[in-house]
């Protein structure tokens, strides 16, 4: 069976994504990341700073999400969170595509994920643990319903409309 999964292009090495607890500083929308089970990272060995020693295009490693939350490097992004990982060698995984996330089915990435081991994440202790907060059980206004939501979805206020049935 074919896992959705989303893709990113990275620089970062497996030991800094495993620190990190995961892959970060992603421009995406929280909602469609969290809709896929898996994250699968590509390696960019076209940037000056590149981390690992994998072939350009090379998937290396893939986690299962645990969370999306916003991104302790950079602000206004996104990081993946892991709660498991494994460690892959599949080449030509990457189509060229322009945009450093692409979400994509296992299988165009050259991956069987049903056919993976995963380990468990290391415990880091500075391993980001910032999630988003927890809208607390009182009464909500309207304007907090939609920015709760709207956080959670990743898009504007303005874009929630919400209808209430008694």
């Amino acid at each position: 069976m074919s896992e959705r999964v989303v893709a990113v292009l990275t620089a970062k090495s497996i030991d800094h994504i495993l620190e990190d607890g995961g892959t970060q500083s992603w421009a995406l929308t929280r909602n469609n990341a969290r809709q896929c089970q898996f994250a699968v990272c590509v390696r960019n060995a076209h940037a000056d700073w590149t981390e690992g020693d994998e072939a350009h295009g090379t998937a290396f490693l893939v986690g299962r999400i645990k969370d999306v939350i916003p991104s302790t490097e950079t602000e206004g992004r996104w990081m993946i969170q892991f709660s498991d990982y494994c460690i892959v060698n599949a080449a030509d995984a990457w189509g060229g595509w322009r945009n450093p996330v692409k979400y994509a089915q296992d299988a165009e990435l050259g991956l069987d994920i049903s056919k993976l081991k995963f380990e468990p994440m290391p415990v880091h202790p500075d391993a980001p643990q910032k999630s988003l907060p927890v809208m607390s059980q009182k009464p909500l206004t309207m304007a907090e319903a939609k920015a709760g939501l709207a956080l959670t979805f990743g898009v504007s206020p303005d874009a929630i409309e919400i209808t209430i049935r008694g």
